[in-house]
Order: structure tokens, then sequence, then C-alpha cells
């Protein structure tokens, strides 16, 4: 088995957790100034959290969600089994509506949906158990990315130099995660590896985030603006691209953070190694290509005080790459490589 996260700052449950009264969470916006938990007492707390990205990564909202329902479950004052799955469906159906391109948040919400339907001799019961399912699916989504960890680290070469967008580690997984699941397997395999980190704009999740995870796990890296990455490969200095992804389609089409896209170009035009990582609860069977995944706007004061008052702003927070730029994808499941058929 792959090995735990090294600093007990990105431990599971101190990224996110249900405790008898609250949902905890690390939050995400205060790092890497501040190390600060935030109590959430009803899911409507904890959908705020997701969409002011508190907490962010797909596999991890999705987590956050689950705990969320059972919170909602165990703050209900309902007494029938039939009044506390109304409860739950309403918490559901809130937060599954919070951030609309993560498909591992309607994914989580099915789970727990699943989990209350079936027969409860009580409310006690269901309450029981949609705190075991909850547990579980964070549970279970860590061992999906310390899997693709493993599978992934395969991929790279003695001495590599990896580029990284955004952040999909330990933070964005509730646990280890995918891209830097990757690299952080193939760090321990390898401690000569280096990573360059995109600073990812405009909130800057790979400055703020990857950076200061990479620091926390001894793992050599450099800070770079989005815009240099193409330079890099320009001059050898980059031997493979690996990213998350918050939704891929049946064809392999991948939806990442903003920018991801762009970075496939470059890849292919300096035949590099484009990787995307990701559990198969990324996957979403029910659409056939990216053409169909929906994608997040966020609010214009997102780019920052520069933009002129009254200016027009257009603020995508993901793009899609088609899968045609995509050299593999790694799942807990192994290395897929095209053609893709999810």
């Amino acid at each position: 088995m792959i090995a735990p996260p090294r600093s007990s700052a990105l431990d599971p449950h101190r990224i996110a957790r249900l405790e008898d009264d609250a949902v905890v969470l690390l939050d995400q916006t205060r790092l890497p100034g501040e190390a600060i938990e935030v109590r959430l007492h009803t899911w409507q707390e904890v959908a705020a959290a997701i969409r002011t990205m508190v907490v962010r990564g797909a596999p991890a909202i999705g987590i956050a969600a689950a705990y969320g329902v059972a919170l909602a479950a165990a703050r209900s004052r309902a007494e029938s089994v039939e009044v506390l799955r109304e409860d739950v469906a309403r918490a559901c159906s809130g937060l599954a509506a919070t951030r609309p391109t993560a498909v591992n948040l309607p994914w989580a919400m099915e789970q727990m949906a699943q989990c209350a339907r079936e027969p409860h001799p009580d409310a006690d019961a269901m309450r029981a158990a949609l705190r075991a399912k909850a547990g579980a699916l964070h549970a279970d989504e860590v061992e999906r990315c310390r899997r693709i960890g493993g599978h992934g680290a395969e991929l790279l070469r003695a001495g590599a130099q990896v580029l990284t967008h955004c952040n999909a580690g330990a933070l964005a997984t509730a646990g280890y995660g995918t891209a830097l699941g990757v690299i952080r397997a193939a760090h321990r395999r390898d401690p000569t590896l280096h990573v360059w980190v995109d600073e990812t704009r405009p909130l800057l999740q790979g400055a703020r985030l990857t950076a200061w995870e990479l620091r926390e796990e001894g793992v050599s890296a450099t800070l770079i603006t989005d815009s240099a990455a193409g330079w890099l490969m320009a001059q050898g200095k980059v031997d493979a691209v690996i990213t998350g992804a918050d939704r891929i389609a049946r064809n392999g089409d991948a939806a990442n953070k903003i920018g991801t896209y762009g970075l496939s170009l470059l890849a292919r035009a300096h035949g590099l190694p484009f990787y995307i990582a990701a559990p198969t609860s990324t996957i979403d069977r029910a659409i056939a290509t990216g053409e169909d995944i929906p994608i997040e706007h966020r609010r214009p004061d997102e780019l920052g005080p520069a933009v002129p008052e009254g200016f027009g702003v257009y603020n995508p927070a993901f793009d899609v790459t088609p899968a045609a730029n995509i050299s593999a994808i790694i799942t807990e499941h192994g290395v897929r490589r095209p053609p893709y058929a999810f």
C-alpha cells in the first residue's frame, strides 16, 4: 500500500470530518498563511462552504457534502423513517446544486440518497447508517487515490520534471490526491523528481495550495506563472504534464480547472505526455462527450481589483480537454490509453 502523507496537516480527517454536532473542514481559503478549521453546524453551512471554496476539489466536495447529509439527518427532529427521508432528500438536493461541474458531488449525493432509501427499522438506525456511509465514502476515496498514485508513478522516469496545474492533492480529495498522489508516490520512489507548479489564475490554487502541499511533503518544486509553461517545455524542462479532473465523459473528454486545455495543446505541440489522474467517481457515464459537461462561471470580482469598474468579465472556472489530447487517464484500476470508452 502507498504510504500516507507525511504531514499531519494533510491527514484525511484534518481536511474533512464529521463530529457529533458539526462538519469540520480545513479552510482552504486561508491557506497557506493559516491552517484554520471551520465548524459547520447545518447542511446549509456546508453548502455555503462548498460554494465559497472553503472546501474545493471534486472528490473533497463530494465527501464534505456526504458529511453534510449525515449532519442533516443527525440534526433533524424527525421521529419516523419517512419524515427523515424527506429531510435527507432536501439536504441532498440542496448540496448537489452548489457547484455544477464536478460530478463527484451528485455522485456522492446519490450514494447518500440510496442509503436513505434502504429499509431501516427506525429513524435512529437511518441516522447511524448515513453517518457510516459518509465515513465509508471518505475512506474509499482516499484508498482510490492511493491506488491511482501507485499506477501513475510507473509512468514517470527517474529524475522526471513534472508540470501540474491547479491543486489535485490531499486538499482536493480529502486525503491523498490524484495528480499529486501520482507525484507523491513517484517522489517516494525517486526523490530527485521535480515539480513545476502553475500558479493557476485567478484564485491561485497552485501557488497557495499545491505549493504548500509539496512543501509539507518535502517534494522539490518551483512555482511558475501559468503563461511560463510553454517556454519551459520549449527549453526541454518538462517531461510530463499531470492534472486532475472534475468530470470525465464516456469518450475521455475531461473537464478541469481553466487553463488545463491550453496545457494539453502545449504538451501536444512539444511531444510531451499529458496525463489525467482521477478516480472512477469522476467519470460521468451519463454523458457521451465533453460538450455535455456544464461549466461553472464564477464571480467577476475573483479576477482582482485591477479590473476597471464596469468592465465586462468572462470567468469560467473550468475548460474541457478533448480525449485526443490526453495520453492516458489514470484511475484506481490502472492506466487507460486511447481510445477511451468508459
